[in-house]
C-alpha cells in the first residue's frame, strides 16, 4: 500500500456501558465511523456472553456497571481471549493498567473517541504513537 489508508486492526467492537445515553451515543458514533458494533450491553454477564461467542477486536468498557461485577471482570475475560480492552471511566483504578490497553477519561467528545481509536489501532499494529489524545492514558499491553 503506497498512498492509501492502512487497514484497520480494530473493526469489531463490543460496548459495555450501563448509562443508556452514553451507550447509544457511542454505538451511533462508532457505526457512523465505519466500525462494526457487535453488541452494546450493560452488564458483566451479557458482556461475557458476547466475548465467549463473537470474534472481537476491542472491548470498550466502563469500569462501574450495574449488577454483579464490574469492568475489570469484563477485561479479565477479554484478556483470556486475547481481546484488548479500553476502559472508559471517570476513574480508572491502578489494576486497570494490568488489564487494559488504556483508559479514556469521561467525559469525552466524539472527536476524542475517534482519535483514541485511531491511536489504539496504531499501537495494536506496532506503530509508534507520537501524540496521545487528551484524556487517554495508554498502558503496556495486558
Amino acid at each position: 500500500m503506497l498512498f492509501g489508508k492502512r487497514e484497520r486492526t480494530i473493526r469489531r467492537i463490543l460496548i459495555v456501558e450501563d448509562e443508556p445515553l452514553v451507550a447509544f451515543d457511542n454505538e451511533h458514533l462508532l457505526r457512523e465511523a465505519g466500525y462494526d458494533v457487535v453488541a452494546t450491553v450493560e452488564s458483566v454477564a451479557d458482556a461475557l456472553e458476547v466475548i465467549n461467542h463473537e470474534p472481537l477486536d476491542l472491548v470498550l468498557s466502563d469500569i462501574r456497571l450495574s449488577g454483579e461485577g464490574d469492568g475489570t471482570d469484563v477485561a479479565r475475560a477479554a484478556g483470556v481471549k486475547g481481546i484488548p480492552v479500553l476502559f472508559v471511566s471517570g476513574h480508572c483504578p491502578i489494576e486497570a493498567q494490568k488489564l487494559a490497553i488504556g483508559c479514556l477519561a469521561k467525559p469525552y467528545n466524539d472527536k476524542t473517541l475517534k482519535a483514541v481509536l485511531e491511536t489504539l489501532d496504531k499501537k495494536l499494529q506496532g506503530r509508534k504513537v507520537k501524540k496521545v489524545p487528551d484524556g487517554l492514558s495508554l498502558y503496556e499491553q495486558a
